[in-house]
């Protein structure tokens, strides 16, 4: 077995690491900030010394743990586990100093600690300023040290009770730089990570086949990380996939069922009626281009890393959000925002056989506003079924039935919390009281029915259906649709809080789904830090301020790292009538460290992005 390198930085009297001394296949290094001389002057360190030393441990004296690596050569470095209890500078130092003692250790640590590393910091109640201190201090009298952890490129992925009584022969020793204990009661283990970098994306060019003709098009740099992730290929053991296969199997034995997945293209042509236009991505074509990728037969777009250095972005600030009717014809195509179109097709081409119930799936694009339940992205799944004149009640409750039955089925795999999935007729409803998910579904489409998930912390829209009895031309054909969010289906299953964890390139996500089997997920990123940032700016004269575009922009100069967007106020000045919008947005990432530097970073960045492409004068 690999053997297990740990370094105990500002030991006391050294009973910590004397306790940890001999355990097996560890590799022991045990250090303080005093001189042997020093040290040993505190009660019963220098007999622990010498144990330690008998033991094969090695002690280090005059260690700076902001300086690790100058007392380590690189042969040597690459520790499994750090650990630095209860840090402090000693004396009277205030909640500031202490803070850039962390800050500095965890930089430090950085550089000598292994990749799947850990770093253990135990903090006195209250100190750590996260939600398991009880009772937690203020934020800003503690000492931060999630956010300051994420300056160093860090995540908390674990806190648990330092039990000092249950470490044989342990005694806390140091208060006030003395030789005297301190109080353990409510302390905590704070167990520390690497996160992985912030993303930095290169501009990225799609290729498509249309009409037998080769054409690329720029994809939209909010959704550079999203394209080609495969998420429901053959190989993939992502929940989502998980999700859509157990579906289809559950429907099958109800249905002769059909996938119908391979035809679809990623880009819509034409515009898609009722849909308001700010809420697709326009795609604009560049069929002169001839990119070195390879096209796929079916028509599904293969994405490969643009040549271009800069992003080409139309600065025209319609760009963004609505099309003015003068500039559709520019924008002939868009990026598909549902998969119900499809399935309208598949039903039309006259081949369809009544009965059989055929099955789209496949990921599907929409600007919206930055809430928790919206996804510019994700997995849709499509039920279209032409079944006899007068049958169809009977259709979609036998196909509604079935898709209760593999959603509790799904649910019960995972977790015990209870599950409720109703039925809701849709009559007068505006789409304020439908989900995100549903709310373009019904632009697209009359619906007739949504299908709710609860659970006894949510409520979620997951699909919605509809009948059409004029989509066929035999008079004597009804045609059902059914349409699912898998995403939002993988996150109830799974217990995922965040849809932007599904996303993630952290490998600590898939590796908790082996094989594709669903479990409860345990988030690795715990009480990730939160940044609130204001901005103010007059609009144009004359203009209404189109705040999906506005939204849009966060979530690409911050890599989804804004969470929510509150206007805070709206003042117009009665001598001129100019209009004033002042925003609050909050940032936060679910899996990489964001520090307090990056996401003012992100904010400057969003000025200029708003004021270049939304035309808005910043106050």
């Amino acid at each position: 077995a690999a053997v297990r390198r740990v370094l105990l930085l500002g030991e006391g009297n050294f009973s910590f690491a004397a306790s940890l001394c001999g355990a097996p296949g560890t590799c022991l290094v045990a250090t303080c900030y005093e001189s042997e001389e020093e040290a040993c002057g505190r009660g019963g360190a220098a007999e622990n010394i010498r144990r330690l030393r008998e033991g094969g441990a090695e002690v280090l004296f005059s260690v700076d743990c902001t300086k690790l690596k100058d007392y380590f050569l690189p042969g040597k470095r690459g520790f499994d586990c750090i650990c630095f209890n209860f840090p402090h500078c000693g004396r009277k130092a205030g909640v500031v100093k202490n803070r850039e003692l962390l800050a500095h250790f965890f930089h430090s640590s950085a550089e000598v600690l292994a990749e799947e590393g850990e770093v253990h910091i135990a903090l006195c109640n209250g100190q750590g300023g996260t939600p398991a201190d009880q009772p937690r201090r203020e934020w800003h009298n503690s000492w931060q040290v999630v956010a300051v952890a994420a300056g160093a490129g860090f995540i908390l992925s674990n806190v648990h009770p330092f039990e000092a009584e249950t470490i044989h022969g342990y005694k806390c020793t140091g208060y006030r730089s003395q030789d005297k204990s301190f109080c353990l009661k409510g302390a905590l283990n704070h167990v520390f990570t690497r996160s992985t970098p912030l993303p930095c994306f290169k501009p990225l060019s799609c290729e498509v086949e249309l009409e037998r003709r080769k054409v690329s098009f720029q994809v939209p740099q909010v959704l550079v990380d999203k394209f080609n992730r495969g998420f429901l290929e053959l190989n993939s053991n992502h929940p989502v996939r998980t999700i859509k296969e157990k579906l289809t199997a559950e429907l099958s034995q109800a249905f002769p069922l059909q996938d119908s997945d391979c035809c679809l293209s990623l880009l819509h042509q034409g515009h898609l009626n009722g849909v308001c236009h700010s809420n697709v991505f326009w795609i604009t074509l560049s069929p002169e281009e001839t990119p070195s990728t390879e096209v796929v037969p079916n028509g599904v777009a293969n994405a490969v890393l643009s040549s271009h250095t800069e992003i080409c972005r139309d600065r025209d600030r319609n760009g963004w959000g609505n099309v003015q009717e003068g500039h559709r014809n520019s924008y002939q195509y868009c990026l598909r925002p549902s998969l119900l179109p499809y399935a309208q097709a598949v039903i039309q081409r006259g081949a369809s056989l009544p009965g059989t119930l055929y099955v789209l799936s496949g990921p599907v694009f929409r600007k919206c506003l930055i809430t928790p339940s919206s996804m510019p992205v994700f997995h849709e799944m499509v039920f279209a079924c032409a079944v006899d004149r007068g049958t169809e009640n009977s259709c979609i409750q036998m196909l509604v039935k079935n898709i209760e039955s593999s959603i509790r089925a799904l649910h019960q795999t995972v977790s015990s919390f209870k599950l409720s999935i109703s039925l809701e007729e849709v009559t007068n409803f505006g789409t304020a009281e439908l989900s995100d998910f549903a709310a373009l579904e019904s632009q697209l489409s009359d619906i007739d029915s949504l299908i709710r998930v609860e659970t006894e912390t949510s409520s979620s829209c997951v699909g919605i259906v509809r009948t059409d009895h004029d989509e066929l031309e035999s008079s004597e054909l009804v045609a059902v649709f059914a349409s699912l969010n898998l995403d939002l289906l993988a996150m109830l299953a799974c217990g995922i809080a965040d849809w932007r964890m599904l996303w993630t390139s952290d490998s600590r996500f898939l590796c908790q789904f082996p094989r594709g089997e669903l479990r409860l997920f345990k988030t690795f990123s715990l009480y990730p830090p939160s940044y609130v940032h204001d901005v103010s700016f007059w609009v144009p004269d004359g203009e209404q301020f189109d705040e999906v575009a506005f939204h849009t922009i966060a979530r690409q100069v911050s890599g989804e790292m804004v969470t929510s967007i509150q206007l805070l106020d709206s003042f117009q000045q009665p001598e001129t009538g100019r209009k004033s919008l002042c925003y609050r947005l909050t940032f936060q990432s679910c899996d990489k460290a964001l520090s307090c530097q990056e996401a003012a970073e992100m904010q400057l960045l969003l000025r200029e992005e708003i004021k270049q492409c939304l035309a808005v004068t910043l106050r």
